[in-house]
This record gives C-alpha cells, sequence and structure tokens, in this order.
C-alpha cells in the first residue's frame, strides 16, 4: 500500500467521524426547538409557576418587577428555551451515547448506559429537591430578613438567574454518587480509601456549596449536607463495582480480542 492511500484510508474514518457528529448535532438542535415551539406559548404560565416559590412569602401588597424594558418579554422566553434543553436531556444523552458507544469496549458499553440513565436522574431529582424543599427555605427567610421599611420587589430577569444557578448547583451536587462510582469503578481509588477522606469531602462539600450558591448560610447548608449524603450512598453502592484481579486481567484479555477484531 502507497503513502498515498494509507493517508486517504485515514483520512476517510476521520471524516465520516465528522458527518456523524453533525447529523448527531442537527437531531439535538432539532430535538430542542421542537420542545421549545411546544413551550414558547405557554412561556408566561411557566414563568409564573417557577415564581411561584417566592411569590407566597413575598410580603402583602408586593410583587415582582422588570427594571429593563424587554424584560417581560425575553425573560420568560429564555426560561422556555432553558426547559427545552433540560426537557431533551435524554434525547442528548442519547445521541451522544449512540455516537460514542461504536467505539467503546463490550464491558464498557455494559458500564455507561446505565450511568447515563442513572445520572440523568439524579439530575432531575436535584432540579426537584431544590423547587419543593430549597426555594420555599430560601425564599421564606431571605423575605423574612428584610430590614422594616424594604420592599421586596425581585426583578424577573435576576431571579431567573438565581434560581437557574440553583438548579444547576443542586443537579450537579446530585450527580455526586455517580462521580464516587466511576472512580471506583476505573480503579483510580478504592472504597477503603474513599471512606478515609470523608472529613475531606464533608469539608469540600461545604467549600462547593459555598461557590455554587448565592451567598448566604441557609443555601449552602442544603447543597452541602444533601452531598455529604449523597457521597456515602455513592461509597455504599461503590463497594458493587470494585474490580477484582482476576476481572481486571480478564478484562484487558477482551479488550486485546476486540482491538484485534477491528
Amino acid at each position: 500500500m502507497s503513502r498515498d492511500n494509507f493517508d486517504e484510508t485515514q483520512e476517510q474514518p476521520f471524516i465520516s467521524h465528522l458527518i456523524e457528529l453533525r447529523n448527531r448535532l442537527l437531531k439535538v438542535v432539532l430535538s430542542v426547538l421542537v420542545v421549545f415551539l411546544g413551550l414558547a406559548s405557554y412561556a408566561n404560565e411557566i414563568y409564573s409557576f417557577l415564581a411561584g416559590p417566592l411569590l407566597a412569602h413575598l410580603p402583602e401588597n408586593s410583587t415582582m418587577i422588570a427594571i429593563d424594558v424587554a424584560s417581560p418579554f425575553f425573560t420568560p422566553f429564555k426560561l422556555a428555551l432553558v426547559l427545552s434543553v433540560f426537557i431533551a436531556v435524554p434525547i442528548i444523552l442519547y445521541q451522544f451515547w449512540a455516537f460514542v458507544a461504536p467505539g467503546l469496549y463490550r464491558n464498557e458499553r455494559r458500564m455507561i448506559l446505565p450511568l447515563l440513565i442513572a445520572s440523568t436522574f439524579l439530575f432531575y431529582l436535584g432540579v426537584v429537591f431544590a423547587y419543593f424543599v430549597v426555594f420555599p427555605l430560601i425564599f421564606g427567610f431571605l423575605t423574612a430578613a428584610a430590614p422594616t421599611g424594604v420592599a421586596v420587589m425581585t426583578d424577573i430577569a435576576k431571579y431567573l438567574d438565581f434560581v437557574l444557578t440553583l438548579f444547576f448547583a443542586f443537579g450537579l451536587a446530585f450527580e455526586v454518587p455517580i462521580f464516587t462510582i466511576v472512580l471506583v469503578w476505573t480503579g483510580l481509588i478504592t472504597p477503603k480509601a474513599l471512606a478515609e477522606k470523608r472529613p475531606y469531602v464533608i469539608v469540600g462539600a461545604f467549600i462547593i456549596g459555598m461557590f455554587l450558591t448565592p451567598p448566604d448560610a441557609i443555601s449552602q447548608t442544603l447543597l452541602a449536607i444533601p452531598m455529604w449524603l449523597l457521597f456515602e450512598l455513592g461509597l455504599l453502592f461503590s463497594r458493587l463495582f470494585v474490580r477484582k484481579p482476576a476481572e481486571a486481567l480478564s478484562g484487558q484479555l477482551q479488550s486485546f480480542n476486540d482491538s484485534d477484531k477491528d
């Protein structure tokens, strides 16, 4: 085989991968667009639902306000777009899985797919926990802590940024069991070593809570404690994914066999 033919055979798979990546990205964008078109007409109702935890704790005759001229129009549509991406997450993860699965070994495919499903569920669970548990406590405390003579009237755009930050923080925090299981499964650390680092994990959870949440002790604590408990849960389940020496050797042999077949 000549040098030119070898380069051509190497270039063709690379181009085909780029084409497949482009097609899957187009499917992701199309799925988000379809969901957004379905939600756009209900953008104001969706925003009212999102603002419910704050409105329930505002003083009598107090309302939310819009500082910018275009905020009453663009803010609900921004929320609808973010919600569209949120709803389309299973489709996005499926497209990601369909793209990377052919390049994975058999044992990796058996592991990654359940982790993708579990991580999606945990992220949704973190968002639900933030909305139904954390928001009522935070907004109840913040509105009650306002000084006398100060009218609590939150801007709708700033409120949306605030709650989206908390959604992301709690959704990411609820992924701790997945991170723990992956660390143990890949052999980077053992459950025993993780258990010995528990004090550092607890301190780290409060530090992460300080950076990912607004500057108040309540939201920081409400994020740090679930992270610690989820770490304990991940530590418990990670013991089921410890690779024994024989299993690790068989996995390497299987990888060599699969590569030989390719």
